[in-house]
């Protein structure tokens, strides 16, 4: 820790945030050792700084929603840096009972500050919130071994030794912490963490915190701010560009939604969706797997024909009305495409492989796992041995806790 007066004991500390700058906190004990913490939030000061300059913003807790003009609000938050915070310290400082005498100070004897903590975060907007925690909760499962050295190096951008006589110190880990319902990502590096979470239900949050600037050979005085800042920025956009996903959640649930749920058209007419568990629907889509269906594609009676077999109904009883309702709604959702000239249909890439995995999962996973659930115990299904081991160990869990209790 950086002194300038050995005599005063330990100098100022500052807890800094990137873009955490709410009204100014200070821990000022003028007895002993003469300590003192200043905790500086960088978001409120932007806010401010906006304010003032008449631009309008729509607050996120310690971060922003929505901004009017962004460059200038970036530009802003680019002004705070060391002169700005050594500045608001020394008119406190000018305020309170000081310590060191005139004489003191005029020998050069005064309080410097290092950096305690320093906080970086990078705040991304959600354009569909709700669906945006299930990316995040994907994002999660997919990048457990984020916090590996191999990993972490990439991210920190740091060569780590993991042989030797000086191996670089630990851990390297990945923790996953819940608190309610919402999951976030932590990944450690020496005395550094960075933290990745659903924020308030609209926006993905990281957080990178050093917590010792000697962990990237950086002395703690405040001058040093620049080159800690440019760090954890790049430490934030690097752990973005590491992780990856199978593929995208948000996609799938849209997909699902244009299928089951009632579509418009451009004209205002509504069609109705493809309800899963529908008899209807699934007979509708286990029809298009016909191979019949594929050569030459198929009509308006022969989709009459395979469905009502499929529903087990005599074909007369579907009337030619019915049919035309069931073409549009698979139509409407590209799972067929007409054939120019014609009145016949045929079956799209995109609907052959939708209908695929649609009937494959309500005929063969959803019937088996759902009688395994529901057969009488004792059963030794996979799904009901798995799921009695777990309400038991629950029940343990709950007798246990009682006793201790």
């Amino acid at each position: 820790m950086d002194r300038e007066d050995h005599r005063a004991g330990q100098p100022f500390l500052l807890l800094l945030s990137r873009r955490r700058f709410w009204p100014v906190l200070s821990e000022v004990l003028f007895v002993l050792s003469y300590n003192a913490k200043l905790c500086l939030n960088g978001n409120e000061w932007a806010k401010r700084q906006a304010a003032k300059a008449g631009i309008g913003f729509t607050a996120l807790d310690n971060g922003f929603a929505a901004v009017e003009d962004p460059v200038t609000l970036q530009a802003i938050c680019d002004r705070l840096g060391e002169d700005q915070i050594d500045a608001l310290l020394r008119k406190w400082l000018a305020r309170l009972p000081h310590p060191f005498s005139a004489a003191d100070r005029a020998a050069g004897y005064r309080y410097d500050i290092s950096i305690l903590q320093a906080e970086f975060s990078l705040t991304q907007m959600l354009d569909t919130p709700v669906s945006g925690r299930m990316f995040f909760e994907h994002v999660i499962r997919d990048n457990l071994d984020i916090g590996r050295p191999d990993q972490v190096a990439l991210i920190f951008n740091r060569h780590l030794k993991r042989r030797g006589p000086r191996p670089t110190p630990g851990p390297f880990r990945t923790r996953v912490i819940t608190a309610g319902v919402t999951p976030s990502l932590h990944v450690d590096y020496k005395h550094s963490q960075i933290k990745q979470y659903h924020k308030e239900g609209q926006a993905l949050r990281t957080e990178t915190t050093i917590n010792d600037t000697r962990d990237f050979g950086i002395g703690k005085r405040l001058t040093n701010l620049p080159a800690l800042r440019e760090i954890g920025f790049c430490a934030n956009r690097r752990l973005l560009h590491v992780q990856q996903l199978r593929c995208d959640p948000i996609t799938g649930i849209d997909t699902l939604h244009t299928l089951t749920d009632t579509l418009t058209t451009a004209t205002g007419a509504r069609v109705p969706g493809l309800r899963l568990a529908d008899q209807r629907s699934h007979a509708l889509l286990s029809a298009l797997l016909v191979f019949r269906c594929q050569p030459n594609g198929f009509a308006n009676k022969d989709l009459r024909a395979y469905t009502a077999e499929l529903r087990g109904l005599d074909p007369d009883t579907v009337t030619t009305g019915q049919m035309t309702y069931d073409l549009r709604r698979l139509k409407h959702r590209a799972l067929i495409t007409r054939i120019p000239g014609t009145h016949r249909y045929q079956v799209s890439d995109h609907g052959l492989d939708t209908a695929k995995f649609l009937t494959t999962i309500y005929d063969r996973i959803l019937p088996t796992g759902l009688a395994e659930l529901a057969a009488p115990q004792p059963h030794s299904g996979h799904l009901r041995t798995a799921a009695t081991s777990y309400r038991n160990a629950i029940d343990n869990l709950g007798t246990t806790a009682q006793f201790a209790a």
